[in-house]
């Protein structure tokens, strides 16, 4: 049988540093009600002109000088992302050139808000195991902060712009056990960005909406859950996981999934202070630090989990 592993990731984020301080500034905020609320001390802003496919090409460069490959043995591309360059071509189009892959690779964009990493880890992981690809790219970039209102600090103080990526190649030994998505579009006014182009104008609000509480209880209920099947799929406990790799969407979230689940907050990666909400970036970020830094070894079991507008959920269990 063939499995898909992680072989390499990598991310990136932009230079620019906003930190809580700087939107004091901006707008009636303060750093103490942030971090109270959010966890978040600081999050990236891009560079003026920088696009998602750029902050992309720089994660991917990263995943595959990792993995001991050039962009030669790419042939998947799927990136995540809420937050294209342009309408089209996709964003993961712009990328395969940016890298300079030019064999005919297959590459195409995911749209699934904070959970379109984990969509895309699942598309990328089919191409593999079916053969059709041997050396994917799956990344997730946002620059988030183009959708924001610097005037509402309900939603301008948690979100940064960042990219995270991995390279998926077949193995004869498990690495993703398992992946498990969801979607309710009925929830969808809970956070939304409800504007559209027509004519060459924008109709509606081109920035994000968002009922906070409401996105609490369900995230923190659907995270859970979506945890636990991926859990059950594989006949495991979560004492069998080294590491819960959840989107960092803020501390409150995190901690109560992690406490629902019954994980020692030890075991949960946590990375939303310095980088904010990153949408779909947000786990591969995470998980390339980890990953980095030593906490993350081969043979680990790692639970990524996520939840975004839509609204979507989704799990993966890997074994790194």
């Amino acid at each position: 049988m063939i499995y898909s592993k992680i072989t390499g990731t990598g991310s990136y984020t932009p230079e620019r540093v906003l930190t809580n301080r700087d939107l004091e500034k901006i707008v009636d905020t303060d750093d103490a009600w942030i971090r109270s609320r959010t966890g978040i001390q600081q999050r990236h802003v891009r560079a003026e002109g920088q696009t998602t496919s750029d902050l992309a090409l720089v994660a991917c460069q990263r995943a595959l000088a990792a993995a001991n490959l050039t962009p030669a043995d790419v042939d998947l591309i799927v990136v995540a992302t809420t937050t294209p360059d342009m309408v089209f071509p996709s964003t993961a189009c712009l990328l395969q050139d940016k890298l300079g892959v030019t064999n005919g690779t297959p590459a195409f964009d995911i749209q699934a808000v904070c959970t379109g990493f984990v969509y895309a880890l699942s598309m990328a992981d089919k191409f593999v195991r079916g053969g059709s690809a041997r050396c994917a790219l799956v990344v997730g970039a946002e620059t988030f902060t183009n959708l924001l209102d610097w005037s509402d600090r309900n939603t301008c103080v948690l979100f940064g712009d960042g990219a995270g990526a991995v390279v998926l190649q077949p193995s004869k030994t498990p690495g993703i056990y398992s992946t498990h998505l969801h979607a309710d579009g009925r929830h969808a006014n809970m956070l939304s960005v409800p504007g559209a182009f027509c004519a060459g104008q924008a109709n509606g609000s081109p920035t994000v909406k968002m009922d906070g509480g409401a996105v609490f209880k369900f995230a923190v209920k659907v995270l859970d859950q979506v945890c636990r099947e991926a859990l059950e799929a594989n006949g495991l406990q979560i004492a069998d996981v080294d590491w819960l790799v959840p989107h960092q969407a803020n501390i409150r979230i995190i901690e109560s999934t992690g406490q629902k689940l019954g994980i020692d907050a030890g075991r949960v990666v946590v990375t939303v202070d310095r980088h904010g909400n990153t949408s779909a970036a947000s786990i591969p970020l995470a998980l390339d630090l980890a990953v980095r830094d030593g906490r993350i070894q081969p043979g680990h079991k790692v639970l990524l989990a996520g939840v975004g507008g839509g609204f979507t959920w989704g799990s993966a269990l890997i074994s790194m």
